[in-house]
């Protein structure tokens, strides 16, 4: 029987020739990841138990990035906690306000994660790094501190839904929109402990920025994980990011998929999740005109280079409509800096825009952005639950950058095509 890309990368780090759906497996892992949020509580069941040393200090990733510039008194405990233990163990990947970004988009960029590697994260949107060709996942904080202390971890082998994409994007339509489109098709129960595995001539036509998007919300779907072949465009990405042997894995021609879902990206149309589930998608025409005080363009989602291109394009020579809060996050300092050489920061600024260093604040309600009782934000981030950004009564609707820009633009749900 083949054997699925992530089946591949499961059975080379469990040190089997061959692994199958439901199967329990030991794999070594490549890099653990946790946040401002998780590695504290793995940091306590660590010592918890006793555990004392830890697998390899280049293997570890720690980034301050959920609640940072620290907002509060327990936050900054929580910041203080990391830091002391990224000290103690001489963690090489640790970083601090001033030099740490978005974890998602960090760790692409810095070229701590490549083809064909297994990677866990205290942090849900781990799946992100699919888009390279990696095996990545989110787990809990014990599963992380585990994985500090061992470099191993348990998981039952995901069975595969494929997702064939075909033709190429139209203007204004993002990876945001198919895979907005995609979860409204199956549900975010759809691919319940699955693996999203993505392929066909459409693949190409993706940008990276587009991949990490798709990838980044195979957890909305219910996904294990979402990965991506590895092609020309992955390789121009990882040219001069990593530095180490890297190994590329494709599926076998018998592979088993449960089901597949034919997306033809030439007849998609920018499409948003209205609230409280990202499965509750529209085309942005068929919604058009709804009210938002507030936009937020950024996040692990779409706060990379491109989003922030797409963005500024809407923008430029426009203004943000009074009343609306439009608030922008750069990703990374890295990306901040390219969107400042490439004027997107003077864009924003001059429409009215807020423009912050990196963070995940408003996306979990954390800061930077809470709304007020009964407020509703258009926003670029990945989930849309009751209270997700403040109040219960409060909404979200998820929209790609150049949705997010354009009814920033008019103050209500407006297809950028249309400005």
């Amino acid at each position: 029987m083949g054997m699925t890309m992530t089946q591949k990368i499961l059975a080379k780090h469990a040190g089997l020739d061959q692994v199958e759906a439901g199967q329990l497996i030991e794999a070594r892992l490549d890099m653990v990841l946790g946040n401002d949020i998780t590695a504290p509580v793995a940091i306590t069941e660590f010592r918890k138990a006793g555990l004392t040393e830890i697998f390899h200090r280049d293997k570890i990733a720690i980034v301050l990035d959920h609640s940072v510039p620290c907002k509060d008194i327990k936050s900054a405990q929580l910041c203080a906690q990391a830091r002391d233990f990224a000290r103690e163990y001489h963690i090489t990947h640790f970083y601090d306000v001033g030099q740490m970004g978005v974890e998602h988009a960090l760790l692409p960029e810095k070229g701590l994660v490549a083809p064909g590697e297994a990677i866990i994260g205290a942090d849900s949107h781990t799946c992100t790094y699919g888009a390279l060709g990696a095996f990545s996942t989110g787990v809990g904080s014990t599963d992380m501190a585990a994985g500090m202390a061992t470099g191993l971890a348990w998981f039952k082998v995901p069975p595969a839904l494929k997702v064939t994409l075909k033709g190429r994007l139209r203007p204004f339509v993002s990876g945001k929109d198919v895979m907005l489109h995609l979860i409204g098709l199956i549900g975010v129960d759809g691919a319940l402990y699955k693996s999203l595995e993505f392929t066909g001539e459409g693949v190409s036509a993706l940008s990276m920025d587009d991949r990490f998007t798709i990838s980044n919300m195979a957890i909305e779907a219910g996904g294990k994980n979402g990965i991506f072949p590895v092609d020309d465009v992955t390789r121009a990405y990882l040219d001069g990011r990593v530095d180490r042997p890297w190994e590329s894995f494709e599926a076998d021609p018998d592979a088993v998929y449960e089901r597949e879902v034919v997306i033809d990206l030439d007849e998609l149309k920018s499409t948003v999740a209205l609230p409280h589930l990202p499965s509750n998608t529209r085309t942005v025409d068929q919604v058009a005109g709804t009210p938002i005080q507030q936009v937020i363009i950024g996040s692990c989602t779409n706060g990379r280079l491109e989003d922030m291109r797409q963005a500024a394009e809407v923008l430029k020579g426009r203004k943000v409509a009074p009343g609306v809060r439009c608030i922008v996050f750069p990703a990374t300092q890295q990306i901040m800096l390219d969107a400042m050489r490439l004027g997107y920061v003077e864009t924003f600024i001059q429409a009215g825009c807020a423009v912050s260093t990196p963070t995940c604040g408003p996306c979990l309600g954390g800061h930077m952005g809470v709304l007020s009782d009964g407020e509703r934000a258009i926003s670029t981030t990945n989930r849309n639950f009751v209270g997700r950004m403040g109040p219960v009564s409060s909404e979200i609707i998820l929209a790609s950058p150049s949705v997010a820009a354009a009814s920033a633009v008019t103050g209500v749900v407006t297809d950028p095509a249309t400005l």
